[in-house]
């Protein structure tokens, strides 16, 4: 491939960036002696979710080629670092924390493979053999039992290595920490180096690309196999967290998991994915046994984010981040303020309408309305509410109304600031 006027080399980290970024890794490093053993599995996970989704982003985010399969390349990563776990021991070349290493060179072969066929395609004809990819490998793994454990997957133990017995959730959690902020600076390099800046050509122009006499089919195949490889080490981590893997993980939710978490995060931003991934995986965690509707909740939140803020939650942030420097404190944080407590009040009201309307239509409830041979209350957010009585229905009609009000006014101050800005 030869080189013409494209550019080739990202600018450097700004000194500013960097001190927000040692502060994160900062309180990362603290949060052992912080969170409890529950929040700090939850925090493992987090880490987890982050880095399958940067890997992902690679592909969609950079390379702008949707992946609807990516669970394919998790997953080979996971059994590949279990079938490793139980076969060396945690010991000779390859220690217990090495080996998730086993799971990206095993991503890394299968992307390659895959990334192949599925690239020689675009757009949706792209997107459907990804899926049939995962779609394939989630229909095949209960039939090879030798490789994939059957129904009950295949399980392993972390083994002792280099003085540690792994047995306790703050040395996995610092094994997790340690790859994925490897991982990280990997994709980082990646991404300033003239092969990351020719894989952000694919999305721009492939056209002109290909008319300036590169190889866009190999370009498509490298971007693919390393999200692949990254990807397989997320799912060697997973393996090396739980000490089990299941054919769930070629799941075409894991796939959707992770296209909805670098989307609410902002696919086009390099921590984006991990943002949003870490603040769902939580929003999984601290809400789940709480509600039956958290899926929903994620569903909405999402349709909400690509219609509303398609840049995804980094993409507020830079917003006002862009406002604040432009105009001042002033006029942007009542704007920002309104906007919030908008938020709030909309989410508030959606909460209580949504779960209030389960609980009506819940067999329970029906059952024991037929019992009582009338309206029993709806128990809700710790309290008793008459279902037959105007204020249940009124308070949340009333914050919602309120919430769209706020949410109008914000976004004509914030409108009326971009227009000072385009004039």
């Amino acid at each position: 491939m030869r080189s013409h006027s494209l550019p080739l080399a990202g600018p450097a980290v700004s000194m500013p960036a960097l001190l927000p970024l040692g502060l994160l890794v900062a309180l990362l490093l603290a949060l052992p002696a912080l969170l409890s053993s529950g929040l700090l599995n939850a925090s493992v996970q987090m880490l987890i979710s982050a880095l399958f989704a940067c890997a992902y982003s690679l592909l969609s985010g950079r390379a702008g080629m949707l992946s609807f399969g990516h669970a394919a390349y998790f997953g080979v990563g996971a059994f590949a670092t279990a079938h490793a776990m139980n076969a060396l021991g945690g010991a000779g070349l390859l220690p217990t924390p090495l080996l998730p290493l086993v799971g990206g060179l095993v991503g890394l072969a299968v992307g390659v493979v895959a990334g192949w066929f599925a690239t020689q395609r675009a757009g949706t004809a792209f997107a459907m053999i990804t899926l049939a990819i995962a779609e394939l490998l989630h229909s095949l793994a209960p039939q090879l039992p030798g490789w994939f454990g059957g129904e009950s997957g295949v399980s392993t133990m972390r083994m002792p290595a280099w003085g540690f017995d792994f047995g306790s959730t703050v040395q996995v959690y610092y094994v997790v920490l340690g790859w994925v902020l490897l991982s990280l600076a990997a994709l980082w390099f990646h991404s300033r180096t003239p092969l990351g800046r020719l894989t952000l050509g694919l999305r721009e122009n492939a056209h002109r690309l290909r008319f300036l006499g590169y190889d866009v089919h190999g370009l498509g195949v490298s971007a693919f196999a390393l999200s692949a490889m990254f990807s397989g080490v997320a799912g060697g981590l997973q393996v090396l967290s739980n000490e089990a893997v299941n054919y769930v993980v070629f799941d075409a939710s894991v796939s959707a998991a992770v296209v909805l978490n670098s989307y609410i995060g902002g696919v086009g931003t390099f921590l984006g994915p991990a943002l949003g991934a870490a603040v769902m995986t939580f929003f999984g965690y601290a809400v789940s046994d709480t509600t039956q509707l958290w899926l929903l909740y994620q569903g909405v939140l999402f349709v909400l984010v690509m219609l509303f803020v398609p840049q995804g939650i980094t993409g507020v942030f830079t917003a006002t981040a862009r406002l604040l420097r432009r105009h001042g404190a002033a006029p942007v944080l009542p704007a920002v303020a309104a906007g919030m407590a908008a938020a709030l009040l909309l989410a508030a009201g959606g909460v209580f309408l949504l779960e209030a309307l389960q609980r009506l239509c819940s067999q329970d409830w029906r059952a024991l309305a037929r019992m009582q041979e009338g309206w029993p209350p709806l128990q809700l957010f710790g309290r008793a509410w008459a279902p037959d009585a105007v204020s249940t229905w009124l308070l949340p009609l009333v914050l919602l109304a309120a919430g769209a009000a706020l949410a109008r006014l914000a976004h004509q101050r914030i409108t009326a600031l971009q227009e000072r800005d385009a004039a």
